[in-house]
C-alpha cells in the first residue's frame, strides 16, 4: 500500500448548482471528470491522503479582504462562500498540523476579484485566496505570506488587494498581458509606495511550455522566496496554461504542472482557472495531488501528450530568459517610487477605471493610502459604478498604529455627517470591527 511522504488534505467543491451559463467555460461539470479521475486512480486509498468537505465563509470573512458594494450578499452566492470556505478549510488543516499540505479543489475561481467588488469580472466574484489569507492572519497571527499564481491569466485581483502590503509577496507567472485578458501583469507593476518589490510579474510569451515555465520558477520565483522567507506559501493553481485549454495559448503539460508543484512545495494550493474539462483538469489535478503528497507522478499522462511537439521554439525560450533576467531585480533592487499614482501631501493617490467584463459593469475609483511611517497606513477608497452611486471603503490595517486608527474613525464620522456616500464599509482589522452603513 502506498503511503504519502507528506500527508495531504483534498477539499473538493465542484459547485454543481452554479454556472455562468450552460455553455460557459466556467460551468457545473468543470470538475466532474477530475472527481472521477482521482477516485478511479485510487488517490484516496493512499495512506496519508484524505478528502474533506468545505466549510462556508462568513460575511465577516469576506469583509476582511473586500469592500463589497452594496454588500456581500449582492455580489456573492452561496457557492462563492463555500469555495472560499473550502480554502479556509485547507488553511485550517495546515495551520492546525492535521495535514502537511492541502489542496482546495473548488470553484468558482476568484483571483480577478479586486479590493473593491461591485460584481463579477474574469469569472470571479470574491477572491478565494485573499479571504483565506486574511482568515489565517486573524486567527493564527501569521504575518509573512507568499502567493505564487500559476494561472495563465494575470492575477490582477490578488495583486490589487496586496498592492500596499509589504508582508504579502505576490508573484504571478502568466501569459503576456498583450495577448490575453486582463491585459495587465507587466514587470513595471511591482507594488505601491510601502510595498515596492512585493509584487513580481513574470509575463511569458504564447507557446511557452514546461521548460520555459520551470525556468521562470527556478531563476525567479525560488530565489525570491528563499530571500523573503514566508511563513506560508500558497499556490494560486490555475491550470489554463495547459496545451489543450480552449481560451489560452500556452503549452504546459500535466507533467510540467506536477514538477512545478514539486519544486515550489506550497503549503496550500487553491484551484483557479483551467477550462479543458476532459483533456487537462483530471490529469493536472492528479499530478498536483501526487506532487503535494511527495509521491511519484511520472505515470500521469493526458491524451495527445507529445513533449517534442509541445517544446517551445528557441526564440520563445530566449524571450523567457530575458524576462528571467529582469524580474529578480525588481525584488532585490526595486524602484524608489511606484510607476502609477501621485503623492498628495501625506497620501498616495491612485485613480483606477475598472471594467467588470462578466457582468458588464464599469467602475471609477480613487484609492488613497495614508503614508504613515509607523504602520502600513490607513486605506481609503472612493468608488462609483454603473451599479452603485458613490461608495466609501475605509480600512484600518491589522497592525495599525494609534494615529491611523484614530484617523480612520475621524474620517468615518465626517463622512457620515456629510452624507455624500450611498454606502460606507468600515473595516477595523486591529480591533476586529466590521460595520456597514447605507444612506
Amino acid at each position: 500500500m502506498l503511503k504519502a511522504h507528506n500527508s495531504l488534505g483534498v477539499i473538493f467543491f465542484p459547485a454543481f448548482d452554479w454556472s455562468i451559463s450552460p455553455t460557459h467555460p466556467e460551468r457545473e461539470e468543470r470538475l466532474l471528470y477530475t472527481q472521477d479521475q482521482l477516485k478511479e486512480e485510487g488517490l484516496f486509498d493512499i495512506e496519508g491522503v484524505r478528502e474533506y468537505k468545505p466549510g462556508v465563509a462568513s460575511v465577516e470573512d469576506v469583509e476582511r479582504a473586500h469592500f463589497c458594494f452594496p454588500d456581500v450578499d449582492a455580489v456573492a452566492t452561496r457557492s462563492h462562500l463555500i469555495a472560499a470556505g473550502g480554502a479556509i478549510t485547507a488553511a485550517r488543516l495546515v495551520m492546525d498540523k492535521e495535514q502537511d499540505r492541502a489542496f482546495a479543489l473548488v470553484r468558482p475561481p476568484g483571483h480577478h476579484a479586486m479590493k473593491v467588488v461591485h460584481g463579477a469580472r474574469g469569472f470571479c466574484n470574491i477572491n478565494t485566496e485573499a479571504v483565506m489569507i486574511e482568515w489565517v492572519r486573524e486567527h493564527y497571527g501569521v504575518r509573512r505570506i507568499a502567493v505564487v499564481d500559476t494561472d495563465c491569466h494575470h492575477g490582477d485581483g490578488t495583486q490589487d488587494i496586496y498592492w500596499h502590503d509589504p508582508d504579502v509577496l505576490f508573484i504571478s507567472l502568466h501569459q503576456d498581458g498583450r495577448t490575453l485578458y486582463p491585459g495587465s501583469g507587466f514587470p513595471k507593476e511591482c507594488g505601491g509606495p510601502t510595498a515596492l518589490g512585493r509584487t513580481i510579474n513574470i509575463p511569458l510569451p504564447p507557446g511557452t511550455s514546461d521548460a520555459g515555465f520551470l525556468m521562470a520558477l527556478d531563476r525567479v520565483v525560488l530565489p525570491i522566496l528563499a530571500d523573503f522567507r514566508p511563513e506560508l506559501v500558497i499556490n494560486s493553481a490555475g491550470q489554463d496554461n495547459h496545451f489543450t485549454d480552449p481560451i489560452t495559448n500556452m503549452n504546459v503539460s500535466a507533467q510540467g504542472y506536477a514538477e512545478l508543484n514539486r519544486r515550489l512545495a506550497p503549503h496550500i494550493a487553491v484551484l483557479e482557472g483551467g477550462y479543458s474539462i476532459q483533456g487537462a483538469l483530471p490529469y493536472v489535478n492528479l499530478g498536483i495531488c501526487l506532487a503535494m503528497a511527495g509521491l511519484d507522478f511520472g505515470g500521469v499522462r493526458e491524451p495527445n501528450y507529445d513533449p517534442e511537439r509541445l517544446r517551445e521554439p528557441r526564440k520563445v525560450l530566449d524571450y523567457v530568459q530575458e524576462v528571467c533576467d529582469l524580474a529578480p531585480k525588481l525584488y532585490f533592487d526595486p524602484p524608489r517610487e511606484p510607476k502609477d499614482g501621485t503623492f498628495a501631501g501625506d497620501w498616495f493617490v491612485r485613480p483606477k477605471n475598472i471594467y467588470y467584463d462578466t457582468d458588464g459593469i464599469t467602475e471609477a475609483q480613487t484609492e488613497m493610502l495614508y503614508l504613515c511611517g509607523q504602520c502600513r497606513g490607513l486605506l481609503k477608497i472612493e468608488s462609483r459604478s454603473t451599479n452603485n452611486p458613490l461608495c466609501l471603503g475605509l480600512e484600518i490595517p491589522l497592525h495599525a498604529c494609534d494615529a491611523c486608527r484614530n484617523m480612520g474613525y475621524k474620517i468615518l464620522e465626517e463622512s457620515q455627517l456629510k452624507g455624500e456616500f450611498r454606502y460606507i464599509q468600515f473595516v477595523n482589522r486591529r480591533d476586529k470591527e466590521y460595520v456597514r452603513y447605507g444612506f
